[in-house]
């Protein structure tokens, strides 16, 4: 689908909508493809890297044929982006256990802490490049 590294979050979350206007932001070089896990697209990625396609509970980077999910995803995304959110990187030294429960809690408390939308973000036309269809 595409050589890019591809940013699977939730369509209909405001923090990872969020997330994802601030990686475009920081990824001037649109290395970043993104695709919401709702979509067709998204779905279809999903199940042709055998991965659960009924949890919106992650967020999933697919990177060189490989699937990284949830805090691994994140801190692997940050480390390639302008600024200093790559010192993020560091944390990667943390177990994913640990690393992942406090992911979990933001997860679980998205919708509540953050809102949601009623339907997946579309791009715009600026930005309709950098999604994958």
């Amino acid at each position: 689908m595409s050589n890019h590294p591809i940013i699977l979050f939730d369509g209909i979350c405001n923090l990872c909508n969020g997330a994802v206007q601030y990686v475009i932001k920081k990824d001037p070089s649109a290395k970043f493809k993104f695709s919401s896990l709702q979509s067709e697209t998204g779905q279809k990625l999903l199940s042709d890297y055998q991965v659960e396609t009924n949890n919106f509970n992650s967020f999933v980077l697919i990177q060189n044929g490989k699937v990284y999910f949830k805090s691994t995803a994140a801190l692997k995304v940050a480390r390639q982006l302008n600024g200093a959110m790559k010192l993020l990187y560091g944390f990667i030294i943390v177990p994913a256990f640990i690393r992942d429960s406090i992911y979990n809690v933001i997860s679980n408390n998205r919708y509540k802490w953050f809102g949601k939308k009623e339907e997946c973000m579309l791009p715009g036309p600026a930005l309709e490049t950098r999604f994958v269809k």
